[in-house]
């Protein structure tokens, strides 16, 4: 990166807590770019996604973590290892707190893990500030300070934003900022994520079989992208992206609730996740989704292995 100025700083920062709480949609405001995948579904993000913001002063590495919560399988034991493991690597924690619920216990329990982070400064970061009326949204910022006080942690800031109206993500990545150490930066200028694409199309082709199943279904639900190869003998000016996936689920009942009547509702699947994989990658894509079983992955340490946790 070219004229940096003489304060230029650089750093991670992660966006922990728990499940529901608006982190993806935080990082990807803050980013500008969509980067992790959102769903109404809990536990929609498995693993720890970076999204770089550039800037003229500073390169701010975002790091969003999967929901911790109290878990009920091996996947969620590996996915609350993954938070624990980022927020001890980080220079500035951001915890999420919904505007529109009070904290409850998930909340308490996070911020009493996060006081014994000393040596990192954590920011309460109040989302969804759009749902809720401004008398309302004094009484939870109120509610946040309380929750620190009983945890022992002193908030570094307490800041109100949303991610949808983009009210007070400047703020936001201001006080990030200058809680980063001064360097260089730490990624080409341009550079949004260092994930691998095959990580990202993964997840798309995740994001879009989450709409609209029952909620038991979410969990079960994980993709492995085979193949990624661009067509041979094709125009240079008409390009194709073959792209071959595995759909896994824990039983044969769930196969059946992917695929749909007749094919019907994996056809909407890859129909969705086209799309979107066509808008990151830049150009067209035909897409292969095979869905297939794999039971009871969630406890299984080798099968977790072969899927990626």
């Amino acid at each position: 990166m070219t004229g940096q100025p003489e304060t230029f700083r650089s750093g991670f920062a992660c966006v922990v807590g728990r499940p529901n709480t608006g982190k993806s949609t935080l990082t990807n405001a803050l980013v500008g770019e969509k980067l992790a995948i959102t769903s109404s579904k809990p536990q929609t993000t498995r693993h720890a996604v970076r999204g770089i913001v550039h800037r003229r002063d500073a390169q701010l590495v975002l790091v969003d973590t999967p929901g911790l919560h109290r878990p009920r399988t091996l996947l969620g034991q590996r996915l609350n290892d993954v938070v624990r493991e980022t927020w001890a690597q980080v220079d500035v924690i951001a915890l999420c707190l919904p505007a529109d619920e009070r904290p409850g216990p998930g909340d308490r329990l996070i911020t009493a893990e996060l006081a014994r982070v000393r040596r990192t400064p954590t920011l309460a970061v109040v989302t969804k500030t759009d749902r809720v009326r401004p008398d309302d949204l004094a009484a939870h910022l109120a509610a946040v300070a309380t929750l620190g006080a009983e945890a022992g942690l002193d908030w570094a800031e307490v800041v109100p934003v949303s991610a949808v109206s983009g009210d007070r993500l400047g703020l936001l990545a201001d006080l990030l900022v200058a809680r980063l150490p001064p360097g260089p930066a730490l990624y080409p200028d341009g550079e949004l994520t260092d994930e691998p694409q095959q990580t990202l199309v993964a997840e798309l082709i995740r994001e879009a079989a989450l709409e609209g199943v029952r909620d038991e279904l979410p969990h079960s639900i994980a993709v492995v992208v085979e193949e990624m190869v661009a067509r041979e003998g094709r125009p240079a000016d008409r390009p194709l992206l073959d792209v071959r996936a595995d759909l896994y689920v824990e039983r044969d009942s769930q196969k059946g609730i992917v695929i749909g009547h007749g094919g019907s509702r994996l056809r909407e699947v890859g129909v969705r996740a086209r799309g979107q994989i066509e808008a990151l990658l830049g150009t067209p894509v035909f897409l292969d989704l095979r869905v297939r079983v794999a039971k009871d992955w969630q406890r299984d340490p080798k099968q977790l292995r072969r899927l990626g946790f």
